[in-house]
């Protein structure tokens, strides 16, 4: 097939194959820009009487002024079917958002051990083995776009020995984040796209000029990979940098992290954006404490002069011990019980993947300190929390914990430096001398 036949083939039909936390919001995003998208995943739940169904339930934030991503479920004609082989067939391009996940002891919400693994590719091998077999079977040429996480050279070592030839291959990895999945997607920095040939980049050019107006970034696959998990260790970097920031301020007098903050995001020619440069707890998800790993592990088989991103997430896990600490002096001088407010990694999400506040725990837990958590994204309303005189460690700046009233002799430690001062209640804000 010709490079200029396989490109006026696109007729608008898309698949979707991964209908998790990130498939979901893009695949009912396409679909609500008019394309024709059948979805598919594995987990029979994804599709339970053929309707999009948001598991992870995210709390999706309002997409473009006119609805969240529950609205914009409701709204969309994505359909849904437990067939693969039925998405293969449909579709002119095949998104694969299947998960690579890394080993729950890389994941961030406990101490990261002395060793380092790359991700998992298992369920991405075994995804386009089995897309490759159909169209053996077909002999149809596809695009297939891959928008999982990889490490540099996984394309090539896993994906294209097992490569149908009648697959036109891209790696087209979003910068999203959870809870704003939708929103990063219709309007983001700039699309990422990896390709071998031009047929396949001019008909995911075409596709992505009905979209957005961003501006698509055309590279190697190889390069591809690489910007990617640069993208998401950046993001890390600032987030331990301004968090060790803060605790400089937290043992100097008459300094303010915030304030040195607001001096530091005004540099935005020479010091990038002002995003991720507020002091806090360390960074979470499913992406950045475990990329920082895999890069680690990618810095000690390459052997590299320094493995920075070993550092990155050793200075993570290094801030939430000092936090641990300032609970632990508290806890010796008053004996009060510790409950942290807040088990998800990110506010107004019920997302675990990765947290800090947990590791937290994890951590005084293995000083033998007992605690309790909670979060009212995750568990039962519970009008018991702020009743009793106790630590309050604010783990999640979820908005409601601003609207609590603690009881009268409580600690407050707030890392976010949100909560407001209350009568006859200890507030240690960090990082705010």
């Amino acid at each position: 097939m010709s490079q200029k036949k396989m490109s006026l083939i696109y007729k608008n039909n898309i698949g979707f194959i991964g209908l998790g936390k990130l498939g979901l919001p893009v695949a009912v995003c396409i679909a609500l820009k008019g394309f024709n998208v059948l979805g598919y995943d594995i987990n029979p739940k994804c599709t339970k009487n053929n309707k999009p169904i948001d598991l992870f339930y995210t709390k999706e934030a309002d997409i473009d002024g006119s609805g969240s991503l529950e609205d914009k479920i409701k709204l969309s004609n994505l359909k849904l079917t437990n067939s693969l082989e039925e998405v293969i067939y449909h579709s002119d391009i095949i998104f694969v958002a299947v998960q690579t996940p890394h080993d729950k002891l890389y994941e961030g919400s406990t101490k990261i051990p002395d060793t380092r693994k790359d991700f998992d590719y298992t369920y991405l091998v075994n995804c386009i083995t089995e897309i490759s077999n159909i169209l053996d079977k077909k002999k149809v040429t596809k695009i297939v776009s891959i928008i999982s996480t990889v490490l540099p050279t996984t394309i090539e070592t896993y994906i294209s020995p097992i490569l149908s030839k009648y697959i036109y291959l891209c790696y087209n990895p979003f910068f999203i984040a959870m809870s704003t999945a939708a929103r990063d997607f219709l309007y983001p920095e700039f699309i990422l796209l990896g390709f071998k040939n031009e047929a396949s980049k001019e008909t995911m050019l075409s596709f992505y000029k009905k979209i957005t107006d961003a501006h698509v970034f055309c590279t190697t696959i190889e390069n591809a990979e690489l910007i990617k998990v640069t993208y998401n260790t950046m993001i890390s970097t600032k987030v331990a940098f301004i968090n060790n920031i803060m605790e400089i301020c937290d043992k100097l007098p008459n300094t303010d992290i915030d304030v040195i903050s607001d001096a530091i995001i005004l540099s935005n020619r020479r010091l990038i954006s002002p995003m991720y440069l507020r002091g806090g707890m360390g960074d979470g998800g499913g992406c950045h404490p475990r990329d920082n790993i895999a890069l680690s592990w990618l810095s000690n088989k390459l052997n590299l002069s320094m493995n920075f991103y070993d550092m990155i997430m050793i200075g993570r896990e290094k801030q939430t011990e000092y936090l641990a600490n300032i609970v632990q002096i508290k806890f010796n001088e008053t004996k009060l019980d510790i409950i942290i407010l807040g088990k998800a990694f990110k506010a107004e999400t019920n997302l675990v993947d990765g947290s800090p506040s947990i590791l937290l725990k994890n951590i005084l837990n293995e000083k033998g300190i007992d605690v309790k958590m909670y979060d009212p994204h995750i568990d039962h309303e519970d009008n018991t929390i702020c009743k009793t005189k106790a630590i309050y460690f604010i783990g999640t700046k979820h908005a409601i914990f601003k609207t609590y009233k603690f009881t009268e002799g409580s600690i407050v430690i707030d890392p976010h430096r949100y909560i407001e001062k209350q009568n006859d209640v200890d507030l240690y804000s960090v990082g705010k001398n």
